[in-house]
């Protein structure tokens, strides 16, 4: 066996080797942060989940709509892939861009008229008024199939100034004659039903017209503006014939194609209508 070289007078002590030993897969990855992000998630989706079990025992069933409505989807994005509806009180807000095309039949699901809440939670006035209202139609159309059908083209908003009940027209319903203010007999008959259902509310009514965009045949003396006041007019004659007291109107108005309800397509038979609003 050879023997190490002896190290000189003057050489330096030789430096220790140091052996490193390098682990590739180790088993530190599970002290990161990932697991803490996965439970964090977990914890999160728990307490609404407990949020959500508290919620449904301790509120009533008009809250637990409330909430479910707040809670909902915008119906403008609820319908942008839908048609309205053949439901009573079906179809959509005034603000919802139905994308359907003209003659297309309304299918589709009932409207839900969300009830708005006050600070401490309970129902506001506008809310009590709109549910009266509400149930007050759906009573005098159950013995009509005819005045059922016709439903589809009633829409029930709750707004800042009271409730407002528009009567819509669409390709396959008119409230008026093409062109003229002369009602309809469809229309005549709904317009029946509203007047039950607003005359034992309190407050003045208010009735503004709607036009589509369509432009009149050359020669014509008349525009959008006089036709949508006079059918405003037409309106609330009926609604006095019906048994609505003359001293209950405040006002009728005739706004043309100013405020469109479907407002990308002008020509658009939604956008001609009737609002009646029920001031508070």
């Amino acid at each position: 066996m050879a023997q190490p070289a002896k190290r000189g007078k003057n050489e330096p002590e030789p430096r220790p080797i140091i052996i490193k030993k390098i682990i590739a897969d180790g088993h530190g990855g599970h002290h990161g942060g990932a697991w803490k992000v996965a439970y964090a998630d977990f914890v999160t989706a728990m307490m609404a989940f407990f949020l959500l079990l508290w919620l449904l025992g301790s509120t009533t069933e008009a809250q637990r709509r409330g909430l479910a409505d707040y809670f909902t989807p915008t119906l403008v994005k609820l319908k942008e892939q839908s048609a309205g509806s053949d439901g009573l009180l079906g179809g959509a807000s005034l603000t919802d861009p139905d994308n359907y095309p003209h003659r297309a039949a309304q299918t589709g699901n009932r409207l839900a008229i969300t009830i708005p809440r006050d600070a401490s939670g309970g129902a506001k006035a506008g809310a009590t008024q709109i549910n009266r209202m509400r149930e007050r139609l759906e009573q005098k159309v159950q013995a009509s199939p005819h005045l059922r059908h016709l439903m589809r083209q009633v829409r029930m908003v709750d707004t800042t100034e009271g409730t407002r009940i528009d009567l819509v027209d669409d390709a396959d319903f008119s409230m008026f004659a093409l062109g003229t203010t002369v009602l309809t007999p469809d229309a005549r008959t709904l317009l029946g039903a509203i007047a039950q259902t607003v005359a034992p509310e309190a407050g003045l009514v208010t009735i503004r017209g709607h036009t589509d965009a369509l432009p009149w045949k050359s020669g014509v003396q008349a525009n959008n503006w006089s036709l949508s006041a006079g059918r405003a007019e037409a309106t609330r004659q009926q609604l006095m014939r019906d048994g609505i007291g003359e001293r209950r109107f405040r006002r009728i108005e005739g706004v043309a194609d100013r405020e469109l309800l479907i407002a990308d397509h002008p020509e658009d038979p939604r956008n001609r209508r009737m609002s009646i609003l029920l001031t508070r």
